[in-house]
């Protein structure tokens, strides 16, 4: 058996980040540091964070007053960050930046008088995050088909913005028929879009003609970590989405199969390797890795955690 890894794979700068937001945290605050949601969505990095002390909770009601408060990096809606305000919490925002550019983006064409369209997944948290910086008329949709049966106000004022773990090539069809149905219709540069996402995805398609199997490490509730099974669908593998080595099952493969695996943004290298452990004992001869650049992007963490003496 033979596997490849693809290059890039796993997390990204806005996870990496988001993750050293809560350690910075606890560094300095020490157990008293309460996160709004799932920091990434990844359950071995939730219950890592834990371990170190970190209390993670749904409501902000859950967190006493004045008590530090991370948001994820998901981000959340401007009358979330009121709210703690008001409570007079001590907010840390591990937003990634480039959710927090989708957020502004959607703000401003709501400010100038368009309506917003959503490209993204209806209830996913960075999308509902989104929804809550619109402060006019504002929809969500996910797929080319919906864009006929879609009412709005005014068709000459209309604006679109993304869901960042979409990729250009997740989003290509509906901005296409956005624009054929509203010609006037405004949106992002294509440069907007996630690096990241589409990075990865671009990945699988090149991996995806030398392997017969595409595993993809990742959590079920990963947006990204499901597109990137479903390009590895598209493309004609058989492909599954693990969380951890028990979600492999031995009759995938055989003593000739070439796989290739790949890994969410939000997904931890030493699961990929835990992976890896478990195919070796399954008659895995060689590993090998993509030839790519490995991606270099940073994201600064926030001043506020680097407290002036």
């Amino acid at each position: 058996m033979q596997v490849t890894l693809a290059q890039p794979r796993g997390f990204c700068a806005g996870v990496v980040r988001a993750i050293k937001i809560v350690e910075r945290a606890l560094d300095i605050y020490g157990t008293t540091v309460h996160v709004l949601h799932e920091i990434v969505h990844n359950h071995r990095v939730v219950e890592d964070l834990k371990n170190q002390g970190a209390s993670f909770i749904e409501m902000l009601d859950d967190v006493p007053a004045g008590a530090v408060t991370i948001f994820s990096a998901h981000g959340v809606s401007t009358a979330v960050v009121k709210e703690a305000e008001k409570r007079k919490l001590k907010i840390i925002d591990a937003t990634c930046p480039l959710v927090t550019k989708v957020h502004l983006q959607a703000q401003r064409y709501s400010r100038s008088g368009f309506e917003v369209i959503i490209i993204g997944h209806p209830g996913h948290p960075e999308v509902e995050a989104t929804r809550g910086w619109v402060e006019g008329p504002v929809y969500v949709l996910s797929r080319k088909e919906e864009v006929e049966g879609l009412n709005v106000r005014n068709p000459n004022r209309l604006a679109y913005v993304t869901q960042t773990t979409l990729s250009l090539d997740d989003t290509r069809e509906v901005i296409d028929a956005l624009k054929k149905h509203w010609c006037n219709i405004q949106g992002p540069e294509l440069s907007d879009i996630c690096y990241a996402t589409q990075s990865r995805q671009n990945a699988v398609r090149q991996l995806a003609k030398d392997v017969d199997l595409l595993l993809v490490v990742g959590a079920r509730n990963s947006s990204n970590s499901n597109r990137l099974r479903e390009v590895g669908e598209h493309s004609g593998l058989p492909a599954y989405l693990i969380e951890d080595v028990g979600d492999l099952d031995r009759s995938w493969f055989s003593e000739k199969t070439r796989v290739g695996i790949t890994a969410g943004t939000s997904a931890p290298e030493e699961m990929v390797q835990k992976v890896l452990k478990r195919l070796h004992a399954y008659g895995v001869g060689t590993v090998s890795e993509m030839k790519g650049e490995p991606e270099k992007m940073i994201f600064r963490l926030p001043d506020s955690l680097f407290p002036q003496s």
